[in-house]
């Protein structure tokens, strides 16, 4: 823990659970809202609230903590390096006003993008700066985002900060929330003290950002695309036809996040190579490719197939919170993502077979998806 945030640190530490149930809004509402999410750490979460709070566009910022496999971490926990979490903010903004671009732009003038032992006066693994991304898109932005700057010479070490699929954010403790707000004096004294504002200003101080542009819609490719641009496709169908078209078992798993038995479900030791949608909206979520055993009885998922159809909510039903993954469209309630899968992205999306309908490589063109034969054609190949 910094000495510098110690001195005035002497609030008291609320339960975690209480400051998760208040301070999580669902992501399911933000899509009604057409929100869309950024997350980003780059050090002291203190210092990265006020730049992008600030931005007309942005609805909300949120200091918290991400990347690591534990549930519910504190600050005193995250903070003394004993989890493998980061602090961070989590920024809600409406796309149509401002643009992914520009938060990537702000956020790189925040920090110290080629120090990978933490930030200015804040050391450790904890304080070391991330991109973690929503969907490919963003993936796609970030990365060349980063060439960018690398390419820029505004620095003349590498750019080690990290791109890293998001996974679950957990909201800190209510004192850090606004922090500049709720203590100016102490924020302003630490900001400099920590040699944050005097690098920044050396670095970025004669190179102003401009506004940001009113964002464009991207260009539809029409020779080709990806299920995820046929969204209007997906549908929940309605309750009756539900009640009708489901197996009671299918029933309890979507619509009243049931939990099948391991082991006998019938995905849980499918070897065959496809892809996994939706069983009520045909929306595709996972594919054979990123299925891999996990020993625990239920379908298991090193990361989605298109990431954009899969929502995360915060599950408090158990006594520790999990973090519930759905389906965009057809609102399905799909299983759990947890931090102990297998490399590259440590994932494990533990999901129930009664939410899936499985599609076989040679069934792919008939059943309109023919675009993601390309998958196994490459794998072949290799």
């Amino acid at each position: 823990m910094s000495s510098l945030r110690t001195i005035v640190l002497g609030v008291p530490i609320l339960a975690v659970a209480i400051l998760i149930a208040i301070g999580v809004t669902s992501t399911r509402a933000d899509s009604a809202k057409k929100l869309a999410k950024a997350t980003f750490a780059g050090g002291c979460f203190w210092c990265m609230e006020p730049p992008f709070e600030k931005l007309d566009g942005v609805v909300s910022v949120t200091s918290g903590y991400t990347g690591g496999k534990e549930s519910g971490p504190s600050y005193k926990e995250v903070s003394s390096g004993r989890t493998e979490h980061v602090e961070a903010v989590q920024v809600k903004y409406d796309p149509s006003r401002i643009s992914y671009e520009y938060l990537l732009e702000v956020f790189w003038r925040q920090i110290d993008p080629t120090d990978n032992g933490g930030q200015f006066a804040d050391r450790g693994k904890q304080y070391r700066t991330g991109i973690y991304v929503h969907d490919r898109e963003q993936k796609k932005l970030a990365e060349a985002s980063k060439q960018k700057l690398a390419k820029s010479g505004v620095f003349k070490k590498p750019i080690v900060t990290q791109i890293i699929w998001a996974s679950a954010f957990y909201p800190a403790e209510s004192y850090h929330q606004d922090y500049y707000k709720k203590n100016p004096s102490h924020y302003k004294r630490y900001r400099r003290g920590s040699g944050r504002e005097g690098f920044l200003e050396t670095v970025w101080g004669d190179k102003p950002l401009g506004p940001p542009k009113k964002p464009q819609a991207h260009k539809t490719n029409t020779k080709k695309k990806s299920m995820s641009d046929k969204s209007k496709q997906y549908e929940k169908p309605s309750e009756a036809k539900l009640r009708k078209e489901l197996t009671p078992l299918q029933y309890a798993v979507t619509q009243e996040e049931g939990t099948e038995p391991p082991f006998r479900n019938e995905y849980w030791d499918n070897d065959k190579e496809g892809i996994y949608v939706d069983v009520l909206s045909g929306e595709v979520l996972f594919s054979s490719t990123d299925k891999y055993k996990s020993g625990t009885g239920w379908p298991s998922f090193s990361k989605p197939l298109e990431n954009e159809n899969i929502v995360r909510d915060v599950d408090h039903k158990l006594l520790m919170p999990r973090t519930e993954v759905r389906s965009k469209h057809g609102d399905s309630h799909l299983g759990h993502v947890f931090n102990d899968g297998p490399a590259p992205t440590g994932l494990r999306y533990c999901l129930n077979s009664a939410a899936l309908r499985f599609i076989s490589k040679e069934d792919l063109e008939k059943e309109g998806y023919g675009e993601y034969l390309a998958l196994f054609e490459k794998k072949a190949a290799e």
